[in-house]
């Protein structure tokens, strides 16, 4: 099986959005036919004026010409520390190989392909969530738990 991946231009963003959703609807165990137009149009407005500017990386992993997984990373800068000294830091998410392709190398193709992109960027802090299923993939790679880090939980009901 030869896996290709390659980088998704700004006239794609239709595309990466189907794929974004598919993305939202198999991790967060929404159903298909539950609608999500807010959430669509806020990744859509994200994905526009991201990709463009450089700040958001998304890639395509391809199995004979066909989509068969999505990855993507976004751009950005901290304050310079010690463990950080540029700053730039790039956070990889929306990793994602459809059901029928797991198990064949492609998660591990497109997260090779985000490291080196940030890497061609002189990005030193790489970092993502990892989801349960991930995770073996992820520490193989190299990455390692994030001790020290808290969430603030944000209640949008009230």
């Amino acid at each position: 099986m030869k896996i290709t991946i390659r980088q998704v231009s700004a006239c794609e963003i239709p595309v990466l959005m189907q794929w974004r959703m598919e993305v939202l609807h198999d991790v967060f165990d929404i159903p298909e036919h539950e609608l999500m137009d807010s959430l669509y149009k806020e990744n859509e407005r994200y994905y526009k004026a991201t990709i463009k500017r450089g700040l958001h990386v998304a890639c395509f992993a391809l199995v004979n010409n066909k989509i068969a997984g999505c990855g993507g990373m976004c751009l950005y800068h901290e304050m310079p520390s010690p463990d950080n000294p540029n700053g730039k830091c790039a956070y990889l998410m929306n990793i994602y190989t459809r059901p029928a392709y797991r198990g064949c190398g492609i998660g591990k193709k497109v997260v090779e392909w985000l490291i080196c992109e940030a890497q061609k960027r002189n990005i030193a802090k790489i970092y993502l969530e990892a989801s349960e299923a991930g995770r073996p993939l992820y520490e193989k790679l190299g990455f390692v738990n994030m001790h020290g880090y808290m969430k603030l939980e944000n209640d949008q009901d009230e």
